[in-house]
């Protein structure tokens, strides 16, 4: 298999000809469907001189969009939408998306909704499924959550949860989740395709770390680093108004630091960030307790900004797994609050170590604009893909262009903050912290 393949599965042949009405060409001040042979490459990096080779097909990635003919018929379709992992905000404003385009533009009259992620679609914990008309959705985008309720876990089996999609006679399943949840849909989708049934299954990424590859920005990122900005600005507050103020915040981003490395830009006040993908030293002549001393004496005050998943090197993290098959993390942030404060007193320096964790309230948080947007598009161009038969696809935005990417390509490998990259240069020089704290 070559390194990237984005070609994307199909139930079959689309022949039915789509109820939505638009043009098939240019200039007619009509939008126009999507054909199957748009597509945009992935690499935009280019070196003036360099010869262009030919792309292959599984070098491309299609566009997302209506289509002029779909697979499945709108009167006869029944599709479901289901909401797995924690919480993250743009949930309902997907959900409503999904089920406000099946039935206004195509005329999709039955969708049901599971509850409670994947439990609800096995037999022991009998939760009933909610039925979905854009009367029900129609004002949900304005709460946090998901009307659908989440859980994790579960994801393993796909038998059970086959015969479920078998009994209820669903032809498109929309499942919204993160790396796991994602997992889980290839593998329902393997049993689907090992017992020759046509339900495709369609995927809305949703990772509040930004981590799946092939992803530009998942949803919910925006609004987790908005809200994030707010409990990095508090934290600046009483660090400036106490003596040797210390402001700590603990934000999400279990293997990748994205959200800790965007925050910092965006609000500018944090001296220090930790992440995943750098290891630091705590002690030693150039640990962060040494340089955390220094920025103290010089300014009196520091806001330390550290993602959940930083520092487990020196915790010696448990391999434990959670119901999702994440790793158990060590707590970051209260092991950080106290060997600071241990620290800065054995050597007699006063302090006040503030300490915020703002998870929980990212999570819940309603979608700010811009990820409302973006969740109403996603779930629009999820829709249109599950009509028009693709299966095995996740909804993605790359170099600006919705489009569809294949689930397994999304899930290969996690997204990651590069040490080299721009993105941690800006950090760098926002932040004023060395380029690294590792001793040796």
């Amino acid at each position: 298999m070559p390194e990237t393949d984005f070609i994307v599965k199909s139930l079959g042949t689309a022949k039915i000809p789509s109820p939505i009405n638009l043009s098939t060409i240019d200039g007619d001040s009509v939008a126009n469907y999507v054909r199957d042979d748009e597509y945009i490459i992935h690499d935009i990096e280019a070196i003036p001189g360099e010869p262009r080779a030919a792309y292959r097909r599984e070098e491309l990635l299609e566009k997302a969009g209506p289509r002029q003919k779909i697979y499945f018929h709108p009167g006869h379709a029944r599709a479901a939408v289901i909401t797995c992992g924690g919480l993250c905000p743009g949930l309902n404003d997907v959900i409503r998306a999904i089920v406000r385009c099946l039935w206004l533009r195509y005329g999709v009259r039955r969708i049901i909704g599971f509850r409670n992620g994947f439990a609800g679609m096995l037999p022991e914990y009998n939760i009933p499924t909610m039925d979905l008309d854009p009367d029900i959705v129609d004002e949900i985008h304005t709460k946090g959550g998901t009307i659908l309720g989440s859980s994790r876990g579960n994801g393993t089996r796909s038998e059970e949860m086959v015969d479920t999609l078998e009994r209820l006679n669903v032809n498109i399943f929309f499942v919204i989740g993160g790396d796991g949840t994602q997992r889980a849909a290839l593998d329902i989708s393997a049993e689907i395709e090992g017992r020759g049934l046509k339900i495709g299954v369609v995927g809305i990424p949703k990772t509040i770390d930004n981590d799946l590859s092939f992803i530009q920005r998942s949803f919910g990122f925006e609004t987790a680093v908005s809200v994030a900005c707010d409990a990095v600005a508090s934290a600046h507050v009483e660090a400036k108004a106490a003596i040797n103020g210390i402001g700590l915040v603990k934000v999400m981003g279990r293997e990748s630091g994205f959200i800790a490395a965007h925050t910092a830009l965006a609000i500018n006040d944090a001296n220090f960030v930790l992440i995943p993908e750098i290891p630091f030293d705590m002690d030693g002549p150039n640990g962060l307790l040494a340089h955390l001393e220094r920025r103290l004496e010089r300014r009196k005050h520091a806001v330390i900004l550290v993602a959940e998943g930083a520092g487990q090197e020196i915790l010696r993290a448990s391999s434990d797994t959670d119901k999702s098959g994440n790793r158990k993390l060590s707590d970051i942030g209260t092991y950080l609050r106290d060997r600071i404060s241990e620290h800065l007193t054995a050597r007699k320096i006063e302090h006040s170590v503030k300490y915020i964790d703002p998870s929980y309230m990212i999570r819940s948080a309603r979608a700010h604009p811009n990820d409302a947007l973006y969740c109403q598009r996603l779930g629009s161009h999820a829709a249109h893909a599950g009509m028009s038969g693709k299966t095995e696809v996740l909804i993605s935005l790359l170099n600006n262009t919705f489009v569809h990417l294949p689930t397994h390509m999304a899930v290969e490998r996690r997204n990651t903050v590069d040490p080299e990259s721009p993105l941690w240069r800006d950090v760098i020089e926002a932040t004023d912290q060395p380029i690294s704290m590792k001793n040796g």
